[in-house]
């Protein structure tokens, strides 16, 4: 895995988590905007598709916890989605905040030089499609661009089909619970990076993961004794909420 192919490692330590996922509205650009502010270079999101196939921002399956719909998003136009509001549920200062679309994520990202982590979160039987089409989407959309995102997914098929279209764009392994197949799991799939929760992360999971070639990441790491530990123990990257407690520089 790791030979003079392997693309560059395209993430800093500190990462934000949705954005600025609980002090603005996830998934937007209104978050991705705070997180910058911040001090934030690098962002978290999590991509699914519209019914026509347009990748776009969302975490759940469903629109009614992080929008004005309701039902399945992906039963929905790109047209329909993008007039939501995805912003009124959080506050009242970011009513009318629109749902984000992956072309919009990436030109804001590239415009001020950040790293990006594109998590495949599918719809239930959309993992491979998922996959192949934010695959081709993030080939087209970084044509010329020297840094590429790190694609991550639950979804082993997921992050199957984004290496049927894109090869080259490095992809990491999340795990939210323990698994013997862990390491095997990710080397098969062609992975640069495993990201687990952060209370499966201890100082034999770091080794064990440098030991195949992988960098060790972790989420959602939002208190400053756990960061402090993780840190001790080596590992590469945290994945964060608390964006307006901890400094990117530190």
């Amino acid at each position: 895995m790791n030979t003079s192919t392997t693309p560059a490692w395209p993430l800093p330590f500190w990462i934000a988590h949705r954005g600025a996922g609980k002090l603005a509205p996830e998934n937007t650009l209104a978050a991705f905007r705070l997180g910058a502010a911040h001090g934030y270079r690098a962002f978290e999101c999590d991509v699914k598709l519209s019914q026509d196939g347009i990748p776009f921002l969302l975490h759940d399956s469903s629109l009614r916890r992080t929008s004005t719909g309701s039902g399945l998003a992906s039963a929905q136009s790109w047209s329909d989605l993008s007039r939501l509001d995805a912003g009124s549920w959080h506050s009242r200062s970011y009513a009318g905040e629109p749902l984000a679309s992956l072309e919009a994520v990436v030109r804001f990202v590239q415009a001020n030089g950040f790293g990006l982590n594109l998590e495949l979160k599918p719809t239930p039987g959309q993992e491979r499609l998922t996959g192949q089409v934010v695959g081709r989407e993030v080939l087209r959309l970084w044509q010329g661009q020297a840094r590429l995102p790190l694609f991550s997914s639950f979804e082993p098929v997921a992050l199957e089909g984004a290496r049927e279209t894109a090869p080259g764009v490095p992809r990491g392994l999340l795990l939210d619970s323990p698994r013997e197949s862990w390491l095997a799991e990710a080397q098969s799939l062609g992975c640069v990076a495993l990201i687990t929760n952060y209370r499966l992360m201890d100082a034999a999971r770091v080794q064990a993961i440098h030991a195949a070639g992988m960098k060790a990441l972790v989420y959602t790491a939002n208190d400053a004794s756990v960061v402090a530990w993780l840190r001790a123990n080596g590992v590469d990257g945290i994945i964060t909420d608390a964006v307006d407690r901890f400094a990117p520089g530190d």
